[in-house]
């Protein structure tokens, strides 16, 4: 005889909680073996976290990748962040595990950026142009990848191409926010597809009070520290709000931060152009969140504060308004998945970023790298390894570095 009562959803069902060492001693690991992207990180902790340690369930996990990849931000690290807050039994477990997955690539790419005026001569400037190259490569696969699935329509397409234009004539952060925002209103108009969307529900320990609390504290820290900065001039929170800012406006993927922290970074100066795509190349080698390129950027700044503390800096604030924004949307999240609207407004903002990375391409990534037809022909094979032939990053970043190294001494 079957029970009159209603089974809860897998992922409904309470699980036994951890505790921040044990979150700390798991997210270390996949930070130290999490190459790949954000795509891929995602698969490694499905493998770890819910195949093997069954932390969550599929269901669960799955509406937990949707969240993320709804909000702005660096989606595996708030997802990973929200794992932690889950098993952890809080938020300092959700900070533990965001500090373990972190802390491997900022550490190699702050001792990189500390010891990179050390790299003199014609070989290293080789090595360095071919980290240029490599972020060619891996700039043009994202755009490939993003657009097969972002811009699938006419509609988005569109919205694409007027992004592209809007960030080549207006320039600078304002044209890049105002294309996301016209973006956003772009598809409340022209992206309201019937898309089915299964009934779930997120059961992590965040209250709506301290959901609440994170978001006014997103907004806040949005609007004080530029006023701040321009009133003082003080260089520690002009540094802080640049890098937040960024962090803010992540929608579609971690590649899509490059546009944002050059516009940041680059135009006034506080860091040159081969510095920077030499630092994105590397990026792509390392284990982790592709966002700890912040550490690179902070430590190699002119004016200070750079090295440990610019770095330090730059990587909480890149971070941070991703954490915020996940940390106050897990107790609204089952309302807000259920409004058509907010659909629709992603669906025509995500199009938007896949324009401005496109410009971005262009204008500082193909410009400062592309000189001649042998950087041509290694961009390209960079590109086909990653798209055809589905290699590693890592190993892509190591034959264009070694390429560049011994094609183009100085």
């Amino acid at each position: 005889m079957k029970s009159s009562q209603t089974a809860l959803p897998e992922f409904a069902v309470e699980r036994p909680r951890g505790n921040p060492g044990e979150v700390f001693r798991v997210f270390l690991k996949l930070g130290l073996t999490s190459f790949g992207g954000p795509i891929a990180h995602l698969g490694y902790f499905r493998d770890e976290l819910v195949v093997r340690r069954r932390w969550i369930d599929e269901a669960g996990y799955a509406d937990l990748v949707a969240l993320c990849q709804f909000l702005p931000g660096p989606a595996s690290s708030q997802v990973g962040f929200s794992l932690g807050i889950l098993r952890g039994n809080g938020l300092l477990g959700g900070l533990t595990a965001w500090l373990a997955f972190t802390i491997p690539s900022a550490v190699i790419l702050l001792v990189f950026a500390l010891g990179a005026a050390a790299l003199t001569g014609p070989v290293a400037e080789g090595f360095l142009h071919g980290l240029k190259l490599v972020a060619v490569a891996v700039v043009s696969q994202a755009i490939w990848g993003m657009a097969k699935v972002l811009t699938p329509d006419r509609e988005r397409a569109g919205i694409a191409l007027a992004a592209v234009a809007i960030t080549v004539f207006i320039g600078g952060t304002f044209g890049q926010t105002g294309a996301i925002a016209l973006g956003s209103v772009a598809g409340l108009w022209l992206c309201r597809a019937d898309v089915p969307v299964q009934a779930g529900r997120l059961s992590f320990p965040v209250s709506r009070r301290g959901g609440a609390i994170a978001l006014i504290l997103f907004a806040v820290l949005l609007v004080v520290p530029p006023l701040v900065a321009g009133f003082t001039g003080h260089e520690a929170v002009a540094l802080f709000d640049a890098f937040y800012r960024s962090g803010s406006l992540v929608f579609g993927g971690g590649h899509v931060v490059l546009p944002l922290l050059q516009e940041e970074v680059v135009t006034p100066g506080w860091v040159t152009n081969e510095a920077f795509l030499a630092g994105y190349g590397l990026a792509q080698a390392v284990p982790g969140p592709l966002f700890t390129f912040a550490a690179y950027l902070g430590a190699v700044m002119g004016p200070a504060p750079n090295g440990l503390a610019g770095a330090v800096i730059a990587l909480v604030a890149v971070f941070l308004p991703g954490l915020l924004l996940v940390y106050g949307m897990l107790p609204f999240w089952d309302a807000l998945r259920l409004r058509p609207a907010a659909q629709a407004a992603m669906r025509g903002a995500n199009a938007a970023v896949v324009g401005i990375l496109g410009a971005a391409l262009y204008s500082p990534v193909w410009t400062n790298a592309v000189f001649s037809p042998v950087d041509f022909a290694l961009a390209l094979a960079g590109f086909l390894l990653l798209v055809v032939w589905k290699m590693p990053p890592w190993i892509v970043v190591l034959l264009l570095t070694a390429g560049g190294g011994l094609l183009h001494p100085i």
